[in-house]
């Protein structure tokens, strides 16, 4: 998968979404600050949430109070809205920094609005990722798409997964528990294998709305390509989102770390070469457990192994001397060679 000049695979180091949402609370400098705090953390791509209100809702959802906020989800989305041309100027000002701008569109009006302005690709929320016919009309762009896939089962997901594999899109899954935020009691780690396992052509990856970044980096052990979270430039300010958002210096530390256990997961079980010199000491040598005659018969109670590892018979070899002939007389913690016994016929 590519989004802009960003590969994304098993063999790249993990791509860690700031999602500044709508932290921002409808202010576009305040967007801008935490544009710059990711940029600074050392962040690639930040996600942004698109909301044409009246497109995307209706008049029922000014009744309807979310969990972690106290006024409907209408006012809080026309709250926290930019304007179109905020957002140009947001996706403009993030460019400007090296950056990648995403959004994620929860309408029609606002999917066709960030494919005019050249997003280069698609964010799909959880709340979004059985809806069909936005998939479907979000497809037909032909960029690639994240989706998150909180809330569902994996049986759910399958006739979205089905529209994006049918589209020719490349395409990303993300396990998502959408509580904000999520106790570790109901996170799903194991969602993350499941996802792989079930859809085998999507890059899997990780939406964390935990708290720290324990969830997120153990993700990418268990194969997480993409970690998205919610950013923010100060914990201080007030939002819906703000509690489960990392601030610029878990950024940084997610990013640091992440790099760091993306190699360790991709590292085989072998032992490397800066371990040789540890190794000649750590292991044992079989030396001799007592005073030994020439051609004595070696039982099991006449040998050891002991450390330093430099000897010319290493430990594994214990079994394959017993029974053997000793050639020589060999002293009490002696080391031993393979010229030491009679070669077998």
């Amino acid at each position: 998968m590519r989004i802009a000049q960003r590969e994304i695979s098993k063999k790249h180091s993990p791509l860690i979404i700031a999602e500044i949402g709508i932290n921002h609370n409808g202010d576009l400098e305040t967007a801008k600050n935490m544009v710059f705090a990711a940029h600074k953390a050392g962040c690639e791509i930040v996600k942004h949430q698109t909301h044409f209100v009246e497109d995307e809702m209706t008049e029922e959802a000014k009744k309807i109070f979310p969990p972690n906020a106290d006024i409907s989800i209408w006012d809080v989305m026309a709250n926290c809205a930019l304007t179109p041309e905020e957002e140009i100027l947001l996706k403009e000002y993030t460019e400007t920094l090296g950056m990648i701008y995403i959004s994620t569109p929860f309408s029609r009006a606002a999917a066709d609005f960030l494919n005019d302005i050249g997003v280069p690709a698609f964010k799909i929320g959880s709340g979004e990722c059985n809806h069909l016919p936005l998939i479907r009309h979000i497809a037909k762009f032909g960029k690639p798409i994240i989706m998150s896939t909180g809330m569902q089962s994996i049986e759910a997901l399958k006739p979205s997964v089905e529209i994006l594999e049918n589209s020719g899109v490349d395409y990303a899954l993300l396990e998502c528990t959408n509580l904000y935020p999520s106790p570790a009691e109901i996170v799903s780690l194991k969602g993350v294998t499941e996802l792989a396992n079930n859809f085998p052509k999507a890059v899997i990856g990780f939406s964390d709305h935990s708290i720290g970044p324990e969830m997120a980096l153990a993700s990418i052990a268990l194969g997480a390509c993409i970690i998205e979270r919610h950013f923010t430039d100060s914990r201080y300010r007030i939002g819906p989102d703000i509690a489960c958002s990392m601030d610029p210096a878990e950024l940084k530390f997610l990013i640091d770390r992440s790099h760091e256990i993306h190699i360790a997961a991709n590292n085989s079980k072998r032992r490397t070469a800066s371990e040789e010199k540890v190794y000649s000491f750590a292991r044992g040598s079989i030396v001799a457990d007592a005073n030994l005659s020439a051609g004595h018969i070696i039982g099991e109670k006449d040998i050891w192994a002991r450390r330093p590892g430099n000897g010319e018979i290493s430990v594994e070899f214990f079994d394959t001397l017993i029974g053997k002939r000793l050639t020589r007389a060999v002293k009490f913690n002696e080391q031993l060679s393979w010229s030491d016994f009679e070669e077998t016929q």
